[in-house]
């Protein structure tokens, strides 16, 4: 039974449908932003063509050959200041390997925490949308409003009123002899006193 209840709840969970408006809630709100950046790129590209073709492509490859046996010279000395200092006591080793594995898991830990968190995050942002695309946003308000005003004070039933509830008693016995319809009384609501 537990595995049926486990399906049952992932499949009423509205969690991953609210994620996926919240998701594209904001894709739409970042497509908003392409027009600008579109015309930034356009107002831009004149001046960065004219630069590229200015340069000279021998400078280029002499400033790249240089990079390269500059980043050639220090990985060079890194290796070597590493082979160095390199510690070959395998337990030292060992226990070093188990401390990385084990700052591996709790960096892991951290990150699905993050994830989580996240998803949760976007997961509420799509049922804001979701509410605001229903328009329950305004229902939710109103609720408020309402919790928010004094309660009515409760209405009273006046002896007036007993004939009209006689009068459907009669009624309803003169249609169906054999059954006689009950009528309920109305019943004056208990309140609770008001706060000081």
């Amino acid at each position: 039974m537990a595995i049926t209840d486990d399906i049952r709840k992932a499949a009423t969970d509205p969690t991953p449908l609210y994620f996926l408006a919240g998701t594209a809630d904001l894709a739409v709100q970042q497509a908003k932003k392409v027009p600008g950046i579109v015309e930034q790129i356009r107002a831009e590209a004149p001046g960065r063509i004219d630069t590229v073709k200015n340069i000279d492509p021998n400078a280029v490859q002499e400033k790249a050959t240089a990079r390269a046996k500059v980043a050639q010279e220090n990985l060079q000395a890194k290796v070597t200041e590493i082979l160095s200092t390199l510690d070959t006591d395998l337990k030292k080793l060992g226990e070093s390997a188990q401390d990385l594995a084990l700052r591996g898991v709790g960096v892991a830990a951290e990150y699905a925490v993050k994830a989580r968190e996240t998803y949760e995050k976007v997961a509420e942002h799509g049922e804001q949308t979701v509410r605001t695309w229903r328009g329950e946003a305004a229902e939710e308000i109103e609720d408020f409003a309402i919790a928010v005003e004094p309660k009515a004070e409760p209405v009273e039933v006046k002896e007036e009123e007993k004939p009209a509830v006689a009068a459907v008693e009669d009624a309803s016995s003169k249609k169906s002899p054999a059954k006689k319809a009950s009528v309920r009384k109305p019943v004056a609501k208990k309140t609770a006193p008001p706060a000081k």
